[in-house]
């Protein structure tokens, strides 16, 4: 009699296990939102106005492998001691942490252009943010389609 009701109780905890290794390890639960995107902007610019233009951000529109996708960012400044970009915020809204990464800039950086490589978990919208030295910022993007996900990897 105790054996019947231990074999109920092992299928009663292996059914949760399996319920719990499911919300885990599910690729799509990994992908953040674009409300997850739209947060991590407001936290960069504490909720100022963000204009659109003077950034531009190049990706392939297509991209076969989402483990090196080439990423450029162009921000139109003088790069003076008065008129400067202090930072650039790039955000993905489909990857597991939408702010992928930023590069703070001095006028003595010359230009404000940064040429990277990204891992981009599914296809989706990239941000570039700029934070300009007189606290304004101005935004760019552009849309890929990756064939082949990154970032959802198990190690």
């Amino acid at each position: 009699m105790f054996q019947a009701h231990r074999r109920d109780w092992l299928r009663q905890i292996r059914g949760l296990g399996f319920l719990a290794l499911g919300i885990c390890f599910n690729p799509i639960a990994a992908f953040a939102k674009k409300e997850d995107a739209a947060e991590a902007i407001k936290k960069i610019t504490g909720g100022a106005v963000v204009q659109d233009g003077r950034v531009t951000l190049v990706i392939p529109p297509l991209v076969e492998n989402g483990n090196l996708v080439v990423l450029k960012v162009s921000v139109e400044s003088p790069m003076t001691a008065n008129d400067y970009v202090k930072a650039i915020h790039v955000v993905a809204e489909g990857n597991p942490l939408p702010n992928i990464f930023t590069v703070y800039l001095t006028p003595r950086s010359g230009t404000a252009n940064i040429t990277t490589r990204v891992r981009l978990a599914d296809s989706q919208t990239v941000w570039a943010i700029a934070q300009m030295s007189n606290g304004s910022f101005w935004r760019g993007s552009a849309e890929t389609l990756v064939t082949l996900s990154a970032c959802t990897e198990l190690v």
